[in-house]
């Protein structure tokens, strides 16, 4: 059977993650060897890239523009805030540096620091991709019908579902 792209298919596909405006690759799993696989229509992957997925059949690459409203969102001003220094204390700052922090309700968020001084660190909650236009090279492994049980618990399970 050669299935596409469709709803409640699971579908295993490589990706490579650019950077649009620079080329830059960003991430690919390709380096870690193990395809990517999720449900179509369970949300498990960034929608603007699933929705330009549909109708492709097992073996077809594409390289799919996702535009940021439609991947991580557009960048958020109130999102960058400035913190006193002594919460950092015992960190090597530097400008561009990714940091976690705990909330108190232990929700882990992430942060770069964007600039600092003596008494404060200015610091981006943006996640790192807001904002921009991604690049996905895309090439489809195997697609196959979800199973009743994961159309019921809405996600693939087997191999390569460790979210």
């Amino acid at each position: 059977m050669n299935h596409s792209v469709e709803k409640n298919m699971v579908v295993s596909f490589h990706y490579t993650l650019k950077d649009t405006e620079t080329g830059k690759v960003i991430e690919s799993s390709k380096e870690g060897g193990q395809p990517v696989v999720f449900m179509v229509g369970a949300g498990e992957i960034i929608p603007g890239l699933e929705r330009r997925m549909m109708g492709m059949k097992t073996g077809e690459t594409k390289s799919i523009e996702v535009p940021p409203e439609e991947a991580y969102g557009p960048r958020n001003p109130e999102l960058i805030q400035k913190a006193p220094r002594e919460y950092f204390q015992n960190i090597p700052l530097q400008e561009g540096l990714p940091l976690q922090a705990q909330t108190p309700e232990g929700r882990t968020i992430s942060m770069t620091v964007l600039e600092f001084d003596d008494e404060t660190v200015t610091v981006d909650l943006n996640h790192p991709l807001a904002g921009k236009t991604l690049t996905f090279d895309v090439e489809i492994v195997s697609i196959r019908e979800a199973t009743p049980d994961e159309i019921l618990h809405r996600h693939a399970h087997g191999e390569g579902s460790h979210h």
